[in-house]
């Protein structure tokens, strides 16, 4: 996946000011940022659902969007895009008739650790749990590159190191994934790390390189100082 110059406006505010990046297959790679960055926004794109300004945006091969990347490409959002007034088997069942993949099912849910569930509407699940919901839907039919818009806020730091464990195993079998979050030390567990600030990239590298070229100990000391080397110049 690649960009050339990207530039994306929501109505007249411009969001992404001209960003460049390539992400290599079967990598996890982290984005980064505080809310209000334009994370959602690139991921929009990404997925084709929000209108390019200019610039090129290429994923797996073809135009963001195009009709053939609907079977390839699956995307979370921040908000909850599953019914809760159903089933955690029913929803994932949905979802993967959709993808054409019906035996998927069972082994989704297991992945998200929601077997014990799998009976259980979504509206009695906690907060954590419907997340995960929306992760096993995301993930029917093995898509090739998978979106997700924080997918581990509010969960438990076991299930949190559970999903970053399945990342890993899923981008082990081919599966490019791009991961935003808030959350700094959440960097660590990516390949690389596309670090955003106000609809430009501060940098794309491993985050113990950029520890390492700012003289830091920590994801977010590094940020920090990267956006001081960047407002001194």
């Amino acid at each position: 996946m690649t960009a050339d110059h990207l530039v994306v406006h929501r109505g007249k505010t411009p969001v992404l000011h001209g960003i460049d990046f390539a992400l290599a297959p079967g990598t996890v790679t982290g984005l980064l940022g505080p809310s209000g960055c334009g994370k959602t926004t690139l991921m929009r794109a990404i997925v084709g659902v929000q209108r390019i300004t200019s610039g090129m945006l290429t994923v797996l091969g073809r135009p963001a969007g195009a009709a053939e990347l609907r079977r390839r490409v699956a995307y979370t959002s921040q908000n909850l895009s599953i019914y809760r007034d159903i089933s955690v088997h029913a929803n994932v069942a949905y979802f993967a008739s959709l993808a054409g993949a019906p035996g998927d099912v069972d082994r989704v849910i297991e992945a998200v650790e929601l077997t014990a569930y799998a009976d259980r509407p979504v509206d009695t699940l906690s907060g954590g749990q419907a997340s995960r919901v929306s992760l096993a839907c995301a993930l029917v039919g093995d898509p090739e590159l998978l979106v997700l818009d924080e997918p581990t806020v509010g969960l438990d730091p076991l299930t949190r190191e559970s999903l970053w464990d399945y990342f890993h195993a899923l981008a082990a079998g081919g599966t490019t994934l791009l991961v935003s979050s808030h959350v700094m030390d959440e960097a660590v567990r990516c390949d690389d790390v596309l670090l955003m600030r106000k609809g430009l990239f501060l940098a794309h590298a491993p985050i113990h390189d950029l520890q390492e070229r700012t003289g830091t100990r920590t994801p977010e000391a590094a940020f920090l100082a990267l956006i001081r080397g960047k407002e001194a110049a």
